[in-house]
């Protein structure tokens, strides 16, 4: 393994991964002042009540997802694959853009003056910028891949496609600007939910993507992202994001086929993932294992949380218990295994690869990694076991309690909002241990870029 030494015109993918890292820090911060307010309703309350902190919380881990993603897509290509940057402008403007971005969006949520739905909160029009900011990184994106690389791996597929259908989910999530959506409520409804499972499938293209890229340049051996099964996933994982988002939509009148057949394609995708990641790891030599430590282990993670949200999905596909808890902690389990345990995990991964190929000396942090390795992920455990309890104890108050108050519900629950607090509270030093690290060698990297 050599090292990559950052140029000067592709400093902004570091600017993007840095950015990302803050982004995973101040979101993990967020969560725990949302913790706090589970337990003491009042905290904050003046400051930043709980209808502001989960917005900032949202938004933040998004971009974490999003920034981290795309950071490392322009790392690999211009300093890990060798191509060049269509254009270092436009990948500034990018960066830049979505900087600004970030800030008005903190100040649209902080003032209160929001007025989009669920994941996009924040003021409707700013999604005009934002798409124009993905429609910069489409076109740097194809313009570079297309005109240097020719018999695509799966992983170039999966970023293109990401990208593409990221646009049009982000410009489909605001398709209640015109009156034909927003006068039927069922209407409305159903594309609002279809539009927000696509984009979470479109960000998944662009993490799972970085999976495999991470897989065959650890293992050596470009046929990890080529032959049937790669492209098998790829076209699964396309098909998921498309149609995988009814089961959804269990609350609005359609079919319960399309429902069905949304959960098989959705489930269907992670087998084949896991699949893929288990295979790998059964032939990967152990020498490439202790060369490739962290980013090994964070995969091995991935694969591990892999299999326990495909158990409580499942669960959850089932129309019956579905209904009991639906609306509880167990969906918001369900949420957070997916973005923290897989897109996380496997996100991490990509930046221990990085930074393991930008400093051969970032491994003298061992110890300290693989405490912040084990530290994060059994709090994540404690924290998604707290989550299914809770969401246990609500169903049965929904459901199966009589005349008992909301209030004595909460009260109820405050066992359960300790534990999952604390986790919280551990996950976050977890996060630290291992993110102060990498923004080290990071900035020690955009130093030596700028310099040259």
């Amino acid at each position: 393994m050599h090292n990559v030494a950052p140029s000067s015109k592709n400093k902004f993918s570091i600017q993007f991964i840095l950015l990302s890292l803050f982004a995973l820090i101040l979101g993990s911060f967020f969560g725990i002042l949302a913790g706090f307010q589970y337990i003491i309703p009042d905290f904050l309350k003046e400051l930043l009540p709980f209808t502001k902190m989960r917005p900032f919380h949202d938004s933040t881990v998004i971009s974490w997802i999003i920034l981290a993603a795309t950071g490392s897509i322009y790392f690999v290509l211009a300093n890990i694959e060798g191509l060049t940057i269509h254009s270092s402008k436009l990948t500034k403007i990018h960066f830049y853009l979505f900087l600004l971005l970030g800030l008005i969006i903190y100040i649209s949520i902080g003032s209160g003056y929001m007025g989009g739905r669920e994941y996009v909160t924040f003021m409707p029009i700013l999604i005009i910028p934002i798409l124009f900011g993905w429609i910069l990184f489409g076109y740097n994106y194809f313009k570079t891949v297309l005109n240097q690389v020719k018999n695509w791996p799966v992983y170039y597929w999966m970023w293109g496609t990401g990208i593409v259908f990221m646009i049009f989910h982000l410009a489909e999530a605001h398709f209640w600007f015109s009156y034909y959506f927003r006068e039927n409520f069922v209407r409305d409804l159903t594309v609002q939910w279809k539009s927000y499972g696509s984009f979470v499938g479109s960000w998944n293209q662009l993490v799972y993507g970085l999976s495999i890229y991470i897989m065959a340049k650890i293992k050596k051996d470009d046929n990890v992202g080529r032959g049937k099964l790669p492209f098998f996933f790829y076209f699964l994982g396309l098909t998921n994001l498309m149609f995988g988002w009814a089961h959804h939509t269990y609350i609005i009148p359609t079919q319960p086929w399309i429902r069905y057949v949304a959960y098989g394609i959705s489930m269907t995708e992670w087998i084949i993932l896991g699949y893929m990641i288990y295979s790998w790891k059964k032939s990967l030599s152990e020498e490439k294992k202790e060369a490739n430590t962290l980013a090994y282990r964070f995969l091995m993670a991935a694969d591990l949380w892999i299999f326990i949200n495909l158990i409580l999905a499942l669960l959850i596909s089932i129309p019956i218990i579905n209904f009991f808890s639906h609306g509880t902690h167990i969906t918001v389990a369900h949420s957070m295994g997916t973005t923290i345990g897989i897109n996380t995990t496997i996100l991490l991964a990509a930046l221990f690869y990085i930074a393991s190929r930008i400093d051969i000396h970032f491994k003298d942090n061992l110890k300290q990694l693989l405490s912040g390795f084990y530290i994060f992920n059994s709090s994540l455990m404690v924290f998604f076991g707290a989550l299914i309890a809770a969401g246990l104890k609500k169903s049965e108050w929904m459901y199966f309690s009589k005349n008992i108050p909301f209030a004595e519900m909460k009260i109820n629950l405050a066992n359960n909002y300790y534990v999952f607090l604390i986790a919280g509270i551990v996950m976050f030093i977890g996060i630290l241990m291992l993110t102060t690290p990498l923004i080290k060698v990071f900035i020690k990297a955009y130093n030596t870029a700028v310099k040259a």
